[in-house]
């Protein structure tokens, strides 16, 4: 397996930071060229998946997010502390379906109070 290349990035945990990473998930998969309606995807799973943990976030916490760049994928995770009764919503909720439907894998925990949600993109074929 390729290594992959990473990038980390740290924003508030606030929706305000949203932009900075859809601009950054988006300039990541034209990297792999990415199709528009692929990018455009990725940009909105991002979105979702942080707005998801942004309703779960500690106060005044920190959203982090690693990109990880291999061949025609691009993994994604986001995360955020959390208390210890946080939970994630229902694989069932509007959100998850969304999330599911954009990315080419979904999955999310809650552990040790952190909140965690996991995406990949893969580019198709050409």
């Amino acid at each position: 397996m390729a290594s992959a290349d990473v990038v980390l990035l740290t924003v508030p945990a606030d929706g305000a930071y949203l932009g900075v990473l859809r601009t950054a998930a988006a300039g990541l998969a034209a990297r792999l060229h990415f199709t528009l309606d692929e990018i455009e995807d990725l940009r909105i799973a991002v979105d979702e998946a942080c707005a998801m943990l942004i309703r779960l976030a500690v106060p005044g916490s920190d959203l982090s997010c690693r990109f990880a760049l291999t061949g025609d994928e691009l993994a994604v995770e986001v995360a955020v502390p959390t208390t210890a009764t946080a939970a994630l919503p229902a694989t069932s909720s509007f959100t998850w379906k969304v999330l599911t439907s954009l990315a080419s894998a979904a999955a999310a925990s809650v552990a040790d109070q952190r909140a965690s949600i996991t995406m990949t993109a893969r580019r198709a074929e050409s």
